[in-house]
């Protein structure tokens, strides 16, 4: 096997960098493994949408479609040495984002018919689920836990912590796209002051959330932002 110091890339495949099957040959001509090379080290193709899955879910995507057959590599040993030592799974990573953002910003799969179904299909059956596993404000993100004991504790930290972070003072104006069911607008409102705009797609939620903010300069869209 060529060391990675010599490599001979005039007779690897020409493909445009552009087309998802250049990008990934590219990345891999780096480390001297072609896509569907003759060498024992080379990776075999047996499925046109290999490289777009890759690129889409990186190394995650590269393991899966081994495991579905869409490609095999006769010495996996001597293909997969070189990648790890030059940490391509990492250049990956960076490649698999750039390439689903542009992906993204081509083709936007979401429409506003797809948007409502998420409301529909995931909060408009019932609160009782997240009820039982949320805190009190029914915030559905992360807590944060530096100097929280419970949960409502850790909540309620992460909602200061992104309240001080955007510097809010009384009189401010703030849009909350994806507002749940009201739990940060009405922190907001009641410790900082500020005037709220949410924006849900849950008509479940946009009910609970006025409920909740009631008498508080805050207002509710039911709306794809």
């Amino acid at each position: 096997m060529s060391s990675i110091t010599s490599l001979d890339y005039t007779s690897a495949p020409r493909v445009p960098t552009g087309h998802p099957q250049g990008a990934l040959a590219t990345l891999l001509a780096q480390v001297d493994v072609r896509l569907d090379g003759a060498r024992p080290w080379d990776i075999r193709v047996h499925d046109p949408r290999l490289s777009k899955r890759v690129l889409m879910q990186g190394s995650l995507g590269a393991g899966e479609s081994y495991m579905d057959g869409w490609w095999d590599c006769q010495r996996l040993d001597e293909m997969l040495a070189p990648i790890l030592s030059a940490n391509v799974d990492g250049r990956l990573g960076r490649l698999h984002e750039r390439w689903a953002a542009l992906v993204a910003f081509i083709r936007n799969g979401q429409t506003k018919r797809r948007a409502f179904r998420v409301g529909e299909r995931h909060y408009d059956l019932g609160d009782d689920l997240y009820q039982s596993m949320l805190d009190e404000r029914l915030i559905y993100s992360c807590g944060y836990w530096r100097n929280a004991t419970t949960l409502e504790g850790a909540q309620a930290d992460k909602l200061d912590l992104v309240c001080r972070k955007l510097a809010l003072r009384p009189g401010m104006r703030v849009l909350d796209i994806g507002c749940g069911w009201g739990g940060a607008a009405q922190f907001a409102a009641e410790r900082y002051g500020v005037e709220v705009v949410g924006v849900t797609v849950s008509r479940n939620q946009a009910v609970a959330a006025e409920a909740r903010c009631r008498g508080l300069p805050v207002t509710f869209q039911l709306a794809d932002y």
